[in-house]
């Protein structure tokens, strides 16, 4: 797909992100917390883990995110595999939360 023309002035997001630390950080982040979902399939039943999104990593640890209570009470259920999971995989091991989705709408 060819890219679109962009407004003067206005910078491609690739290059953005490199001009950017705040937005490298948080790319960085992002990337992070996806690595770390990614860690969990074939852990987590199919249906939990499409009920999950990932959280960015922050400081402070990683969050994964439930679509609602039920997931999120059944991920809980999982934190020591998930958590097992993750130091296996080579993550740092920091402490993962888990949280609902806020709904919209």
């Amino acid at each position: 797909m060819p890219d679109r023309p962009s407004a003067p002035g206005t910078l491609p997001l690739g290059q953005a992100l490199d001009h950017n630390t705040t937005l490298a950080t948080l790319l960085q982040r992002v990337q992070a917390g996806r690595a770390r979902y990614d860690a969990l399939h074939g852990l987590l039943p199919a249906e939990l883990l499409a009920a999950a999104r990932p959280g960015p990593l922050l400081d402070d640890g990683w969050t994964l995110l439930a679509d609602g209570p039920t997931a999120a009470a059944k991920l809980r259920q999982w934190l020591p595999r998930i958590v097992q999971r993750l130091q296996e995989a080579g993550h740092p091991d920091v402490p993962v939360r888990v949280k609902v989705l806020p709904r919209v709408g």
